[in-house]
């Protein structure tokens, strides 16, 4: 028996301390993911704290034949963020975060002004496009292991991705075409 079925068993059978192991092992991967989808830190955890309630209640329907637990607990996270960003209002440039006026060396300031414009390339892509790109690239999650999460195809996976790829390029070439003519967004993105 595999310590992700043990630790569900121990759960199952009402053990407190095994879900507080639980919500352990996979927090990190739920928050990052929800955290490069909704961007603003209180609302990732909160809704990761959602993610998590929603695993405990179907917690008995969990069959480890179909997924991984990372990837069942993904494809909830996936489905709550699209819900909240389908309810939230576009977002607007103006609304990106500035960086801290706080004296920095030009090279941080540098790096940070990069970051600022790849995330809000990112939030401009389209939800399907986004997600896809979040757990491929950002999280690193094969792509057979996305296209489970996101319930579609192999070959569609790839294309979101690679579309994805490619408006993130235009929007930093569109930005600053001299610093960005020779990087990739997945090597920015890792930096």
């Amino acid at each position: 028996m595999s310590d992700e079925s043990a630790i569900i068993e121990r759960v199952l059978s009402g053990e407190a301390s095994a879900f507080r192991q639980f919500v352990e092992l996979y927090h990190r991967t739920v928050f990052q993911f929800v955290r490069n989808m909704l961007r603003s830190p209180e609302d990732a955890e909160e809704l990761t704290q959602d993610v998590f309630v929603a695993a405990f209640q179907s917690l008995a329907t969990f069959d480890s034949a179909r997924a991984k637990v990372s990837t069942w607990l993904l494809t909830i996270a996936r489905n709550r963020c699209l819900n909240q960003l389908r309810q939230r209002p576009p977002d607007r440039s103006e609304d990106i975060e500035k960086p801290d006026p706080a004296p920095c060396p030009a090279e941080m300031a540098s790096q940070r002004e990069v970051w600022l414009h790849l995330d809000a390339a990112l939030q401009q892509l389209p939800l399907e496009q986004r997600t896809a790109f979040v757990l491929a690239e950002i999280q690193e999650f094969p792509h057979a292991e996305v296209a489970t999460i996101e319930g579609i195809e192999l070959g569609t996976v790839k294309s979101r991705v690679s579309r994805a790829r490619e408006r993130l390029r235009a929007a930093m070439r569109a930005w600053q075409p001299e610093r960005v003519a020779n990087a990739s967004p997945r090597r920015q993105l890792h930096e």
